[in-house]
């Protein structure tokens, strides 16, 4: 909002030094129907007014220049000539200008315009197969702390044996057969019992059903792109949550082609995200466009009217609940859930959303039996991939709904009943793993239960109705907990001082508006009793440690690891995109091994020399002297009683001895870091990453072993290595971070508006690294999860997005008169310990606010709603 941060968006050829100084343009030309044959491109009204393209890029171009999408993204990067488009916006051709003003001109005569692409004949739309289906399976022990009868991580998730008719077909059951066999007699004996439920079960069926929403990126795709074929060179300014994803796919995507690229410069830049910018196709756009270019830069930018038809989109999710209590206890017996998310005309990431969806479904119950089954399904909507809640936003708002349904049938208390259901640390979850650390949605639901807000919900709404005729007062609760992470999150940092004490970090995270760049520079005051000075996010180049991977690390198997592993230099996975609310915990990780390595082995023996005087005298020798009771006490190290040395000192210390001044790491986390030892200047000790090189100081340090790189560190080979092993991807999930939040709200009985009066949240995410950031995700998940339940809506099919008409105009974004901005209120739990890890929390923030609404509403109106958005209208029929 002042101009400190400088978007990709924001540059032009003119901005980079080392470019042609002349900028062209380009726009891509996409269709608006997806049942009938595509039969080419009218361009007569450009030719008419002279603004004919410089050059066009079909499908004929790309075919015979051997240019296609990498693997990941399908097939038809431009759709050929006599093909049915698989989902409406497809593209099919682009325009390229050299000069603004004709680019211009063509675009507005263009957009909007009938007949400009030409169809065939009607062939319906295409019927594909679903992407991916998945199954998990579990029935518990005698008590939620026993063995397992059968899970996922136990046993095994299931995985359809083929599709038929559009639909999976698993194993058959067999209660002594093979896994998959025994896990789908487990599932059929779980649906008996739904359909024919024991004396004293309440079994609950409903249906839900979220819609599809635009991610509404404040920095719409673009990409400005530069191939220099005098030197094989490709140029890319892009706007990325995973810069080496770019990379590799780049270089996938040209390595068969005509055009030869052996210098590949990426500049990824600030960018907003949270999913829309993670495995998106629009970076490859430009490299079309460069390498049609002509030898000069090409800038290709979406107006918000292409970003609607053509960016990632939240999955539309249908989804059938079916959950047994037990009338007596209150405590959750079973629970069938069926999920199908739409993925639209890519597959993208689809069958993990519809996965997180499923085994994200309990949310902070135990539940000692359930069934969850996802499917990925394909359809002619445009593209929907990774956006911020990943799937668990409608499975988890579902699982609200439906445990406030419970209690209203079984007469209890909502918070009661989800006290008596909640998930213990201990306690497994629907795949069979024990979630890591403590668990503390209890801690939270008491505070919930105490909050006058809850407890004065009955008396205030006789009052507010009293005081506010036609208005209907009401309000909701709703819980849950969000796992951060992947099962396959890794990182590179680098910190390192300089001798004037300048502390300098490098991260391969890339800033996407989270705050990532500011939380890690005050990560490192941990072990360096002060930020970083200078942050550089989004590096690739990491020659001063050259770690290498291969192979899948989710489907690789434990021989595969084992041989690869032998390598030195080898782990499952390179470096991860900033995604899966990752960088509080795993990037800090990573950023905080880099910092302890340079204090242990740099600042504290620096340390230890000016308190010891020489060796046998001294201070310290009149002490023991612990390094695990070191403190820095405004800016300056001290321990055991001993003289508090400034932090400057010690770096003048380490660099005349020659100590660590910098470390470099590589971390993996498989729901557990990979641990190696490492020798370093002859002392051999363990740390939680799988990859290490150090720069000593100026002086003769002792034990400069290993290869050294041009920046002056010393790769060092691991002694020993654990890798997190390969069976740990079946628990899908175990860290978790947990949010509840109260929802005050009124609705106008004539117009149905639903006025959100304040709201209320309790969070727990461990020890913040900046509270300022924490509340910043708080406040803007909330906004994302009240539009989501009120407002925001997008129809799938030919009257949507994928039409090019849609913009902010018909899009619903909430408002600040939407969320209740000045009496929104929260709290943080505070951590267990200063040791507690820093949590991730950036999905969380914005999942639970869905299901607190409708409950509201519910309370105010009485009447549940299943289907998302409710809107004014929806209200209105209902009061009606």
């Amino acid at each position: 909002m002042t101009g400190a941060k400088v978007f990709a968006r924001d540059v032009r050829a003119t901005d980079m030094p080392h470019w042609p100084q002349q900028q062209s343009h380009a726009f891509i030309l996409r269709t608006t129907l997806a049942d009938r044959t595509f039969e080419g491109i009218d361009l007569s009204a450009l030719d008419a007014a002279g603004l004919a393209p410089d050059r066009i890029v079909t499908a004929d171009d790309l075919a015979r220049d051997k240019l296609a999408f990498p693997a990941f993204y399908g097939d038809d990067m431009l759709l050929p000539k006599g093909k049915t488009p698989a989902y409406l916006g497809q593209a099919v051709a682009m325009l390229i200008y050299h000069d603004f003003a004709r680019f211009r001109f063509a675009k507005d005569t263009l957009q909007f315009r009938d007949g400009v692409i030409r169809y065939g004949a009607r062939t319906g739309q295409l019927e594909r197969d679903p992407w991916a289906a998945f199954r998990f399976v579990r029935v518990g022990g005698a008590t939620p702390y026993d063995d397992d009868t059968f899970s996922s991580l136990k046993d095994t998730p299931l995985f359809p044996h083929m599709m038929k008719k559009r639909e999976p077909v698993w194993a058959g059951a067999d209660a002594h057969g093979k896994l998959d066999e025994q896990g789908a007699y487990h599932a059929e004996q779980i649906a008996r019992a739904l359909d024919h439920p024991a004396d004293g079960w309440l079994v609950v069926d409903r249906q839900y059903r979220t819609q599809s929403v635009d991610t509404a990126a404040l920095e719409p795709d673009n990409a400005n792109c530069w191939y220099d074929a005098a030197t094989q060179s490709l140029h890319m300014v892009i706007p990325t949550q995973g810069p080496h994803e770019v990379v590799e796919s780049a270089l996938e995507m040209t390595a068969k082609s005509a055009f030869a690229v052996k210098n590949l410069f990426l500049h990824p830049c600030y960018t907003v995200g949270y999913g829309s910018k993670d495995h998106y196709n629009f970076p490859f756009y430009g490299l079309v466009a460069a390498i049609y270019g002509d030898g000069r830069p090409v800038r290709l930018a979406n107006d918000r009217f292409e970003q609607f038809q053509t960016s990632l989109k939240r999955h539309a999710f249908d989804m059938r609940y079916r959950v047994a209590i037990d009338k007596k206890s209150g405590r959750i017996q079973a629970f069938k859930g069926d999920f199908s998310a739409n993925g639209g005309g890519r597959c993208n990431f689809s069958p993990s959303v519809a996965m997180v969806a499923a085994t994200a479904a309990q949310s902070i119950y135990y539940i000692p039996q359930s069934d969850l089954t996802a499917v990925a399904t394909s359809s002619r909507a445009v593209d929907a991939g990774s956006a911020r809640g990943y799937g668990t936003l409608q499975s988890m708002a579902a699982t609200e709904m439906i445990m406030d349904d419970i209690a209203e049938q079984w007469r209890i208390d909502p918070i009661e009943l989800r006290l008596k259901n909640v998930m213990r640390t201990g306690m497994k979850n629907t795949q069979g793993a024990i979630p890591a650390g403590a668990v503390r949605a209890e801690d939270v639901l008491l505070r919930a239960q105490a909050h006058p807000l809850w407890t004065r919900r009955v008396q205030r709404k006789a009052e507010y109705e009293t005081a506010h005729p036609g208005m209907r007062y009401g309000v909701g609760f709703a819980c849950t907990q969000k796992d951060f992470g992947t099962g396959a999150e890794s990182a590179f940092a680098r910190v390192e001082f300089a001798a004037d004490g300048r502390i300098a970090l490098y991260h391969s995270g890339a800033e996407i508006g989270t705050g990532a760049s500011t939380a890690q520079a005050l990560a490192i005051a941990k072990w360096l009793g002060k930020p970083a000075a200078e942050v550089h996010m989004a590096i690739n180049d990491w020659a001063d440690l050259p770690v290498v991977t291969s192979g899948n690390p989710y489907i690789m198997s434990q021989a595969e690891q084992d041989r690869l592993s032998a390598n030195p230099r080898w782990s499952p996975d390179y470096m991860s995109p900033a995604s899966a609310t990752n960088s509080a915990y795993y990037f800090t990780h990573a950023t905080r091994e880099a910092a302890r390595v340079v204090f242990r082995h740099g600042l504290w023996p620096a340390a230890m020399a000016i308190w010891s005087h020489g060796i046998g005298g001294g201070q310290a020798a009149s002490f023991v002297v612990r390094i695990e009771d070191a403190r820095w006490i405004d800016g300056k190290l001290t321990a055991d009683g001993l003289e508090p040395l400034a932090y400057e000192r010690l770096v003048q210390k380490a660099h005349e001895l020659g100590l660590v001044t910098g470390a470099i790491v590589h971390t993996f986390n498989r729901w557990q870091w990979n641990e190696a030892q490492f020798d370093i200047g002859g002392q051999v000790e363990q740390f939680p990453v799988d990859g290490l090189s150090v720069r000593f100081g100026s002086g003769s340090g002792a034990g400069k072993n290993g290869k050294i790189t041009a920046n002056g560190y010393s790769v060092l080979d691991r002694k020993k290595v654990f890798i997190a092993p390969v069976q740990r991807n079946n628990a899908s999930v175990t860290y978790y971070s947990a949010l509840g939040t109260l929802v005050e709200l009124a609705v106008n009985e004539a117009s149905g508006k639903v006025e959100l009066l304040s709201h209320h949240s309790i969070m727990e995410c461990g020890n913040k690294l900046s509270p300022q950031l924490v509340s910043g995700q708080l406040q803007g998940g909330l906004a994302m999860d009240i539009g989501h339940a009120l407002h925001e809506y997008l129809p799938l099919y030919e009257d949507g997005p994928g039409n090019g008409t849609w913009n902010f105009n018909r899009y619903h974004l909430p408002r600040a008169s939407d969320v209740a901005v000045w009496t929104q209120t929260g709290d943080v739990l505070p951590p267990l310990s200063e040791t507690d890890p820093p949590k991730g929390i950036a999905e969380v923030v914005m999942i639970l606010v869905v299901g607190a609404i409708v409950n509201a509403i519910a309370h105010a109106i009485g009447h549940r709603f299943t289907d998302l958005p409710v809107t004014p209208q929806n209200i209105q029929e209902v009061l009606a």
